[in-house]
């Protein structure tokens, strides 16, 4: 493989290069930072998406309140799943992590000892992020927006190759829409049994305060209203 690199017979291990190059022409504290965020920074921030969104479905209710958490739901049960589908390709693949093949990468993070394909960190957010967009796009296309970039730091910090990184996609794309359609069947109505509770019905959709309903205006009386009370206190 080394060989291949050299001779730029492997676009894989060229690119893999050409982007962890870029490490060796950055300041110090601007590679830390990306092996933050490309370690546990974009998680962070692929939850709080989903709370986001899982805030803004809440509070606007509806009808399809309870569908709408059903798909948040299943966004990260996604991702889990992915991922242990993810174990037995590992183990099948076996592909030793880059930085053992090749030299002089510049490897940004240490204790990765596990196979390299493909890239838990790129399949579980792109699964979240495919989950998203199927139940709200807008959400769904930020999520997918960091899925890549969740890629692109992996191998910039030396820890994957891009096939790899598009192989996580792959899988986490494919689990997200295919496992879709049967685990909505069984969300859906656990919802909407959530959403009829009058305690954890707020999970699903804001309940009105004392201070909503008192902001409630009455409809003015008619004048036959009006007519008739004075012809009765006559």
């Amino acid at each position: 493989m080394a060989g291949l690199a050299e001779s730029g017979s492997n676009p894989d291990v060229d690119l893999l290069y050409d982007i962890n190059g870029l490490a060796g022409s950055t300041p110090h504290w601007f590679d830390r930072g990306v092996a933050f965020v490309g370690e546990y920074g974009l998680l962070l921030a692929m939850v709080l998406v989903v709370l986001w969104c899982w805030s803004t479905v809440r509070r606007r209710g509806g009808d399809e309140a309870a569908s709408a958490v059903a798909g948040l739901v299943w966004a990260p049960l996604a991702a889990g799943i992915a991922v242990l589908v993810n174990v037995p390709i590992r183990g099948f693949v076996q592909r030793p992590r880059p930085f053992l093949d090749h030299q002089g990468l510049d490897v940004l993070v240490s204790g990765k000892t596990d196979y390299s394909f493909v890239s838990d960190h790129a399949t579980i957010t792109m699964a979240i992020g495919v989950g998203l967009f199927v139940t709200n796009r807008r959400f769904g296309l930020l999520g997918i927006a960091l899925a890549m970039l969740e890629g692109f730091c992996r191998v910039y910090m030396g820890v994957h190759y891009p096939t790899d990184v598009v192989g996580g996609f792959a899988l986490g794309t494919a689990v997200a829409l295919l496992l879709s359609p049967p685990a909505m069947l069984m969300l859906t109505p656990l919802m909407k049994a959530v959403d009829r509770s009058p305690r954890a019905g707020v999970l699903i959709r804001r309940r009105p305060t004392g201070d909503d309903r008192d902001a409630v205006v009455p409809e003015p009386r008619s004048a036959s209203s009006s007519e008739a009370e004075r012809d009765l206190a006559a």
